[in-house]
């Protein structure tokens, strides 16, 4: 029986009533399948329904073979170890049993020998060295992310359900995922906007406000469909304006025209010339005529206005927005940053980083490179005064703004319009109201409370509290800024920084948004 993941008209609603899905129809079959969105569409929670982590509001999930899903979960569970994770700390006491001599006839009859070997295989193919009773809290994020694909590869399920994979890791932590999914035989899940991920996929699947669109092909072919679409919905929304103004125009034309014949029968009955009975019949023909034309007139003008407030809202769902950043004036011969001889980190018997020397100067963009461990967090903190270096200096010339992972600049408990205030606290309320517009948050969206967004709001909240103020920083610090970002806010940022006129120092591993940056130049760090 062949292996798949079918979907019958489930539905599903946030705690708080919003609908999330409803009616969605989906089969996945073995093949390689990305599921993108934008923030708040329900990626995560499709691949939860699916996983049967959650319980549908109504419809089915139908699974046909096993699932395995990556554990994302596993930073908030210090306490457990690579061997817990990969659900075998039962089977390995066993084997200690057994080599101890302690084992029961029952226990050596499921004695599962090879499993150690096993194991040893998956971490090696994620590129981790580690043994199974290593807690996961001496691990990096990034050794986590490797853990928990190295425990899907030992379950050896039918399908692989992934939530953002490459997340948290760096250039050969990616590099183990797209491998992993490129000789992937069984059939695979992915929630991800990891465009070099997105490329190995045989379909992908939108969500959106309308639901779940299919589209055959990589992320390059996705990406070819839905510039096709966007251009058909503009020309649709030119049609429908076009449609509205002209039945605009007829209903106004069909109203002067019955304002004359209307003042051209007073004057006839003020005269007197016809008898009155016929003047009266006259004048009921003309008004069932005028109200049947006014009736059909008006369904005419509600059905253009229908048709064009659709043709907007897909025009919105189809069109990415935007971030306008204000000029910084910085000029090119300015020296904005310089490291001389900085030697710190959070152990100072064992400094990451060493005798580091840096100058930047005007707007440059620079990346800061090199794999997990190798101390860029740790170089950008030095950088932000949020570490003290043992030696050395660091001359931080301009205005600057830091944005990390989890936007540390943004209070959780205030209001996006109230955080902006507080980060610009010399601008007005519809400053800040303008300013979080040029971000994507429009109307009572500068309302929202900080802690109740998205990742990937946040850190558009945060970029707007940032660099909305006018004039912005000079410098702009990113710290794996497309992390929580969805396709189209990576977008939007890569034009944000292409228009950007101040410098920019960055940490990433997603070598698409790297390209788009095109740095000046690279410092590579080493453990």
């Amino acid at each position: 029986m062949p292996v798949t993941v079918s979907l019958s008209e489930l539905s599903w609603s946030t705690p708080d009533g919003t609908p999330l899905f409803s009616d969605l129809n989906l089969t996945f079959g073995s093949e390689r399948t990305g599921v993108v969105g934008r923030n708040g569409t329900g990626k995560s929670t499709l691949l939860r329904l699916i996983a049967g982590h959650l319980n549908p509001a109504s419809g089915q999930v139908r699974v046909t073979g096993s699932l395995a899903m990556m554990r994302q979960e596993a930073m908030e569970y210090p306490d457990e170890t690579i061997a817990d994770l990969f659900g075998v700390r039962a089977a390995l006491d066993l084997l200690d049993r057994a080599e101890a001599g302690e084992a029961t006839a029952d226990d050596l009859a499921e004695a599962d020998w090879t499993l150690p070997a096993r194991i040893d295989a998956a971490l090696a193919s994620c590129d981790l060295s580690a043994e199974p009773q290593t807690p996961l809290a001496t691990l990096s994020g990034g050794q986590r992310s490797r853990a928990a694909l190295a425990s899907l590869i030992l379950a050896e399920p039918d399908f692989l359900l992934l939530d953002e994979p490459t997340n948290n890791l760096d250039r050969d932590g990616r590099k183990a995922v797209i491998d992993l999914i490129r000789t992937w035989k069984g059939g695979a899940i992915i929630a991800s906007h990891d465009r070099e991920l997105l490329e190995e996929m045989d379909a992908i699947i939108e969500l959106t406000s309308f639901g779940a669109t299919r589209y055959g092909g990589n992320y390059a072919v996705f990406r070819q469909q839905k510039d096709t679409e966007l251009e058909a919905a503009t020309r649709a929304l030119a049609h429908a304006e076009k449609t509205r103004t002209e039945a605009a125009r007829r209903a106004q034309q069909a109203a002067e025209r019955k304002a004359r014949k209307d003042s051209a029968g007073r004057k006839a009955r003020a005269k007197g010339d016809q008898p009155k009975i016929l003047m009266d019949a006259a004048k009921d023909r003309a008004e069932a005529s005028g109200g049947a034309g006014a009736q059909l007139r008006e369904a005419r003008r509600n059905s253009a206005e229908e048709t064009l407030a659709a043709a907007r809202e897909k025009i919105e769902v189809l069109e990415p927005f935007r971030m306008e950043i204000a000029p910084t004036g910085l000029p090119s011969g300015k020296t904005v940053l310089r490291l001389d001889h900085v030697t710190g980190g959070h152990d100072s018997n064992r400094p990451v980083i060493r005798d580091l020397s840096l100058a930047v100067t005007g707007p440059e963009r620079i990346v800061i490179a090199g794999p997990n461990g190798s101390g860029k967090t740790t170089l950008l903190k030095l950088i932000t005064g949020q570490l003290t270096p043992q030696c050395g200096q660091v001359d931080l010339s301009v205005a600057f703004a830091m944005l990390d992972q989890h936007v540390g600049l943004l209070d959780i408990e205030l209001t996006l319009r109230e955080n902006f205030l507080r980060v610009n606290p010399a601008t007005t309320t519809h400053t800040a109201h303008a300013a979080l517009a040029r971000f994507g948050f429009r109307a009572d969206d500068a309302l929202r409370r900080a802690g109740d967004l998205s990742g990937g709001e946040r850190l558009r909240g945060g970029l707007a509290c940032a660099l909305g103020g006018t004039p912005p920083p000079a410098l702009l610090i990113l710290d794996e800024p497309t992390n929580h970002l969805d396709l189209d806010g990576i977008e939007a940022l890569e034009a944000a920084l292409t228009a950007y006129d101040g410098a920019v120092l960055v940490v990433s591993h997603d070598q698409a948004f790297l390209k788009s940056l095109r740095p000046d130049r690279v410092i590579q760090l080493k453990k």
